[in-house]
């Protein structure tokens, strides 16, 4: 009794501005596989499906978005649908050709202060097919830092292969590697993506150990549907997640939905995107984190 009673005091006599400073708003990132636009898809070509696409964004509303299979004239729709995000990110074969999985940071909350993309492969530097892959697969990623308090955070986006298995592996070999060198310290991790692999797969468990996956990281507030791939399906009646949303550990996942949404029988995509909220707080991880590894934050509610 005693402690709440101080606990109450204590939210009565600080500030508004700085509870808000503690307990920021839960910052929302997405990842969504929006099908390359091919004639072959006929009724679920990209124009028939764009406009359903489009508002679900305009819904949801993702500070950070992750998207795969995205190409140029694509590319140009949802920049035009996206005014207030800065794109990052460019075509797997080069040139500005070829599918790209971007990132869109929502440039009224973060600053963009490092990007870049590499390719998952032996030369990541140049356009190159890793391994046993069918494809060109890429990274793009993002060191942003928001406006509001000035929490950091690394966000990276990825597609890989849907054939090699020896490709997804060393992908997430080269992935682990690249965040180890490249995160700067007290800054969170969040990795995007369609990985064409459920979490049993080597690959993904490579990751999960320095990353969490975000859906189990909810815990009860996971929610949606366990299939991800949906092949133009509305109500598929089996299939795997393969698309992800992986946060590091000092990064706490306050809710997760893998959302299959149907617009009268349709889908925007033959993927479902996934959605996240984080509580990305300022201040370094060392603070934010207590002895045993679980996160030491104020009791905020959300």
């Amino acid at each position: 009794m005693i402690a709440r009673a101080l606990l109450t005091l204590l939210l009565v006599l600080t500030p508004a501005s700085a509870l808000a400073a503690a307990c920021p708003a839960p910052l929302r990132v997405m990842s969504y596989n929006v099908r390359l636009d091919t004639p072959a898809d006929g009724d679920n070509r990209w124009d028939r499906r764009r406009p359903l696409l489009v508002s679900q964004l305009d819904l949801l509303q993702p500070a950070i978005l992750g998207l795969q299979e995205v190409l140029p004239g694509q590319l140009r729709d949802l920049e035009a649908a996206l005014p207030g995000h800065v794109r990052i990110g460019e075509g797997r074969d080069g040139a500005g050709q070829g599918e790209a999985a971007p990132l869109f940071i929502d440039r009224r909350q973060f600053k963009v202060r490092a990007s870049g993309t590499f390719w998952l492969s032996l030369t990541p530097q140049v356009p190159s097919l890793g391994w046993d892959a069918a494809y060109r697969r890429i990274a793009s990623w993002a060191r942003v830092q928001r406006r509001a308090d000035g929490a950091r955070l690394l966000a990276i986006n990825t597609h890989w292969d849907h054939v090699g298995v020896q490709a997804r592996l060393e992908s997430a070999r080269q992935l682990a590697a690249w965040i180890a060198t490249n995160r700067a310290a007290g800054e969170r991790v969040v990795l995007l993506g369609d990985f064409n692999a459920a979490l049993d797969e080597a690959s993904l468990r490579h990751l999960l150990g320095p990353l969490r996956d975000a859906r189990q990281a909810a815990g009860a507030r996971a929610a949606g549907t366990t299939i991800t791939f949906n092949g133009f399906d509305p109500l598929p009646r089996a299939g795997e997640t393969i698309d992800h949303i992986l946060a590091s550990p000092d990064l706490p996942v306050v809710r997760y939905h893998a959302l299959a949404e149907q617009f009268d029988g349709r889908v925007a995509s033959d993927h479902f995107p996934v959605i996240a909220d984080l509580a990305l707080r300022a201040g370094s991880a060392s603070r934010m984190t207590g002895r045993t590894g679980k996160e030491a934050l104020p009791a905020c509610q959300f």
